[in-house]
């Protein structure tokens, strides 16, 4: 199975300081991939370079031929004073007909909202409409930068079954950066530890076990590994450390 997106050495500077270090993975399509790691480690920025959005001091990022990618992005400045429905924004900057956001708006879980003002969404209808526009693209992966940030534990929870649902219905891969550790270990088939470089990476019952995971977020993940195992019963789990990367930088 050939990969979506294959990221070979990445090394990204910001401000003269290094962010990303000689960062290599995959995402194979239909896979649910979420990077975990502390503030600061390069997450968002590693996403940036996915789409583009910040160029790479070193490394290469190989995209399949044509690949359609739907962004949400981890926070969106609109100046509230501007008049934006959810109709025009979900049309910015390719036109949707009418049709197709009312169904898409019915996807997500905020259906009937076109003729609302932008402005006027709560936090997690601003992020189901965030979640609308991208895949009104129709993508092959699906790239979320903690996309549950304005939400409370319920409505992070929906909104991770929602993106469980959706990858089973159109087929698409994701990648999320995300901090809800007991939620990502229940939805993910792989999880990457980064901070700066990737530390380990595996599925998440094997993450729970590497030396470089407790590292940084220590031993108190009991609770993880039979959320995990209730959801996923994986007889043949894998992590993938990388050598003299167990330190918590």
């Amino acid at each position: 199975m050939k990969a979506l997106v294959r990221i070979e050495g990445l090394t990204v500077t910001l401000g003269g300081r290094e962010v990303l270090r000689d960062v290599s993975f995959e995402i194979r399509p239909g896979e649910i991939v979420t990077v975990i790691g502390p503030n600061g480690s390069g997450k968002t920025t590693l996403l940036r370079a996915l789409i583009g959005a910040v160029r790479p001091k070193a490394g290469h990022i190989r995209r399949a031929p044509g690949l359609r990618i739907g962004y949400v992005p981890q926070r969106l400045q609109l100046d509230a004073t501007m008049p934006l429905t959810v109709a025009r924004f979900l049309s910015l900057p390719v036109r949707h007909g009418a049709r197709e956001i009312a169904a898409m708006l019915a996807r997500v879980g905020i259906p009937g909202l076109e003729a609302r003002q932008i402005a006027e969404l709560s936090g997690g209808q601003f992020q189901r409409a965030l979640l609308a526009r991208a895949l009104l693209a129709n993508p092959r992966l699906l790239i979320l930068d903690e996309p549950t940030q304005a939400l409370d534990q319920p409505g992070i929870a929906g909104f991770y079954r929602l993106i469980e649902d959706i990858r089973r219905e159109i087929g698409c891969a994701v990648l999320m950066v995300s901090h809800d550790l007991h939620v990502v270990m229940a939805s993910s088939d792989r999880v990457i530890c980064l901070n700066t470089h990737v530390c380990c990476e595996g599925t998440p019952a094997a993450v729970l076990e590497a030396p470089q995971y407790r590292a940084l977020f220590g031993d108190g993940t009991g609770g993880l590994m039979a959320l995990y195992r209730h959801h996923h019963d994986h007889s043949h789990d894998e992590v993938t450390g990388r050598e003299g990367e167990t330190d918590a930088r």
